[in-house]
């Protein structure tokens, strides 16, 4: 995959052969910084950091002078203040981002009704049946690319190959601001020198445990038989795995659902001013909204946090996830997270909501997870769900010991 600071940049250069190579990926160049520079030109050219600087505060984006330092995304901080003390950091907006989002993806629906978002700023779309109006998938990349930056004034990537995996990493590829395309015949032989990271569903844990065998390359996948990979990651797993290095993705792109999001929202009845109460709370519905997601066989892209006080002021924290996700364990700790982010200054809180949001149906995404995500349990769960109802089994922080008086 791509480096975060576009040192590995690959573009296409004259023509190439799209016959057939129908799925585009597009994906905005640090998408939150960009935003920034365009409202604030004197930004250009300085290392812009955006994200959050109280407490555990994280990068959401830098721009690309900001990443020459090292500085990349989700890292704390503290630590890309450290390697880039000049940086400018600001608040994210996360309102103005939607906005521009919105343009983009206008421009995306106006070539093909063929979108799947995966994000904020990132989407794949299927031009196969655009090419009647618009022309050849290289054309078709051109002219997008062109219209973001002349109609929003901001940079965009695209990767174009014969499936969405690989036009995915295509993309990644071509950052910042190129096109790549992937000749069908070529696909192999593309993805060959890439760590066996760049695969969907193969992550620190997985990766670790190919290396003890020798596998770090998806060249080693592709030269490997399926019976050593079945021994080494079960048969599910290995079957997808040697798949996706021979750039065989079978997924479409669907309709997607017309369900936004999942919700759960509490008044209480008497305003909480304990924090770890607080805390119980964000979890508890974090709980909830994650296995109504997982029952309804969606993923959500963004998790959200209403905080209102007792003054009735209301306050929002959203974080977008990388790859969307059901997984109670990332779902509650992001929620905390950002409740934790909410400035209350004291203030009792009268209402909790958490939400997912920018959901997508489990089957589109076709991702499998890390071991230590903690899906097997989620799994378990929702097994027993099934038997006896929801919080039959529930994280032992939600369970309140009855107190009993002493006796005498």
């Amino acid at each position: 995959m791509g480096k975060q600071d576009g040192s590995s940049r690959l573009v296409t250069v004259g023509d190439a052969d799209d016959s057939a190579t129908p799925f585009l990926h597009l994906d905005m160049d640090a998408f939150f910084a960009s935003v920034e520079e365009l409202d604030d030109p004197s930004l250009v050219g300085q290392p812009v950091i955006v994200g959050g600087t109280a407490g555990r505060g994280v990068v959401s984006a830098a721009n690309y002078v900001a990443r020459s330092y090292g500085v990349n995304s989700a890292m704390p901080m503290s630590l890309a203040l450290r390697r880039c003390p000049n940086a400018i950091v600001r608040r994210p907006r996360f309102d103005r981002y939607s906005e521009i989002s919105q343009h983009v993806f206008a421009i995306l629906h106006d070539v093909t009704p063929r979108v799947q978002p995966l994000s904020i700023d990132e989407a794949f779309l299927d031009v196969s049946g655009a090419r009647a109006l618009w022309g050849r998938p290289l054309d078709i990349a051109k002219g997008i690319r062109e219209r973001v930056r002349n109609d929003v004034g901001l940079a965009a990537s695209i990767g174009v190959a014969s499936s969405m995996f690989v036009a995915k990493v295509a993309g990644a590829r071509a950052k910042p601001d190129g096109l790549l395309v992937v000749p069908a015949t070529d696909t192999v032989a593309f993805l060959a020198p890439l760590p066996v990271t760049a695969l969907w569903g193969v992550g620190v844990v997985t990766a670790k445990r190919l290396s003890n065998f020798g596998l770090n390359s998806i060249a080693d996948i592709q030269r490997s038989e399926m019976d050593s990979l079945v021994s080494i990651l079960g048969e599910r797993l290995a079957r997808h795995v040697l798949n996706l290095a021979m750039g065989i993705d079978e997924r479409t792109i669907e309709d997607r659902s017309s369900e936004r999001s999942i919700g759960r929202s509490n008044t209480f009845g008497t305003d909480l001013v304990d924090v770890v109460e607080m805390h119980r709370e964000v979890l508890r519905m974090a709980t909830d909204v994650s296995a109504r997601a997982r029952t309804r066989n969606f993923l959500a892209h963004t998790v959200t946090v209403t905080v209102r006080l007792d003054d009735w002021s209301t306050v929002t924290r959203s974080h977008t996830f990388t790859d969307p996700t059901h997984a109670t364990k990332i779902v509650s700790a992001e929620a905390v997270r950002l409740f934790d982010r909410v400035e209350r200054h004291g203030h009792p809180v009268r209402l909790i909501g958490v939400r997912l949001e920018n959901l997508v149906g489990e089957g589109d995404i076709g991702l499998l997870w890390e071991d230590d995500d903690g899906h097997d349990i989620d799994d378990i769960v929702d097994a027993v769900a099934v038997r006896f109802g929801f919080g039959t089994v529930q994280p032992a922080s939600l369970v309140r010991k009855n107190r009993k008086p002493k006796p005498d």
